[in-house]
């Protein structure tokens, strides 16, 4: 049976406000995932929250109640809770109806199989949760192996990134590593490199792409560094037709990640 929390104080409830830090995040190996629709996407893909939290007005909600049912069931633990404190585990005035607490899920490279997809995103550096969270959410819809981030970038488990990626960060893999890593495994097999630069004139329309294609955006105010830029087997652009020099990092991975997926044979 669910168990009601009303108060702020409850441990239970510091315990999953703190998971919005990262340091706490890493501690504990848990993350946060707000809203029904990510929630249930969850479920579907086998995972489920290890704590749910509930709004008492959304308890007779058929999903509502069939995902806290499948959550005890797995030996999880549903609270039922208040508006005030979903949202303050969400850190929006309008919290979503259900937040859960998850175990974290990274895989390495060595988990992927670079056969089973055309094209696989990479991303270097990247700083901002909602370019991170939309670019899982491109890689989702182009069917993408997987989503490689390089360095230093945004915690892909972060509310903010989660929230943005819509669920996508539960159908695409996600692996951290660092470039010398990522370059030793990914010449150990068949795969080309196409880096995201603007610093060449081959227009991205104009380019050869085979599978499996690896695209590398680099970080939004600096873009690739000269040391990737040459390690890639190809450099392309996306001209720009305005005063802007460049299109913001998510947008760019996905118009080339449609024009790459249009032009490569299915793996």
């Amino acid at each position: 049976m669910p168990r009601e929390i009303t108060a702020f104080s409850n441990p239970l409830v510091k315990y999953a406000r703190d998971l919005r830090d990262r340091r706490h995040r890493r501690a504990a190996r848990q993350f946060l995932a707000e809203g029904l629709r990510i929630l249930t996407e969850a479920r579907d893909t086998g995972r489920l929250p290890a704590t749910l939290f509930y709004a008492a007005a959304s308890a007779d909600h058929p999903l509502v109640h069939a995902l806290s049912m499948d959550v005890e069931a797995a030996g999880g633990e549903s609270i039922q809770t208040t508006p005030d404190i979903l949202s303050k585990l969400s850190g929006k005035d309008n919290p979503q109806a259900v937040v859960g607490i998850f175990d974290e899920f990274e895989r390495t490279l060595t988990d992927l199989d670079r056969t089973s997809a055309a094209i696989w995103l990479v991303a270097e550096r990247l700083r901002d949760p909602g370019n991170l969270g939309t670019i899982l959410r491109t890689a989702d819809a182009v069917g993408s192996g997987g989503l490689i981030l390089i360095g230093e970038c945004v915690d892909a488990f972060s509310v903010e990134a989660v929230r943005a990626s819509m669920g996508a960060l539960f159908t695409i893999p996600v692996v951290r590593s660092v470039w010398p890593d990522f370059i030793e495994w990914l010449r150990a097999g068949p795969g080309q490199l196409v880096g995201l630069s603007l610093d060449t004139d081959t227009d991205y329309r104009a380019a050869t792409y085979a599978a499996p294609t690896f695209l590398l955006t680099g970080n939004e105010a600096h873009g690739i560094p000269a040391g990737y830029a040459a390690a890639c087997d190809l450099l392309v652009r996306i001209p720009m037709l305005g005063k802007a020099d460049s299109l913001n990092a998510a947008v760019a991975t996905a118009v080339m990640a449609y024009e790459v997926l249009s032009r490569t044979p299915r793996a």
